[in-house]
């Protein structure tokens, strides 16, 4: 059995070398697969029914996460504020490129949490994320 620990209070098995090395292939095998055409027909039209929900969820996780706070700010002003216009220009596309890649980046992982709670075993009478795997 794989060694244990605690996660936000939860007790939860940590995987062994192995079977990372087979969730490492795994999750490869499923990355090329979404390179698919059309792969994501179904997604799109579930999310942009979600799209209220999950943007709430999304900027929550930002907000949590201090992307969006006093820092963001700053950068944000420094970029608007450099003195040459063609550098001002970089930076406020360096910025924006930034945070496209952040903000892609927390909406992957609240798509897998949302996953995890969508999974088999996963619903109101269970803990969340307590589902069978």
């Amino acid at each position: 059995m794989a060694p244990r620990s605690r996660v936000r209070g939860r007790l939860v098995r940590r995987p062994s070398s192995v079977h990372v090395v087979q969730s490492d292939e795994r999750l490869e095998a499923a990355i090329e697969r979404l390179a698919e055409a059309g792969r994501f027909a179904d997604a799109e039209t579930i999310v942009a029914r979600a799209a209220p929900q999950l943007q709430r969820v999304l900027m929550a996780a930002l907000a949590e996460g201090g992307w969006f706070g006093e820092s963001h700010e700053q950068e944000s002003l420094k970029a608007a504020t450099v003195p040459d216009p063609e550098e001002r220009i970089a930076a406020v596309r360096t910025l924006l490129a930034e945070e496209a890649r952040m903000g892609m980046m927390v909406g992957v992982a609240v798509g897998w949490a949302l996953k995890e709670e969508m999974s088999e075993g996963a619903g109101p009478e269970t803990d969340p994320g307590q589902g069978e795997r």
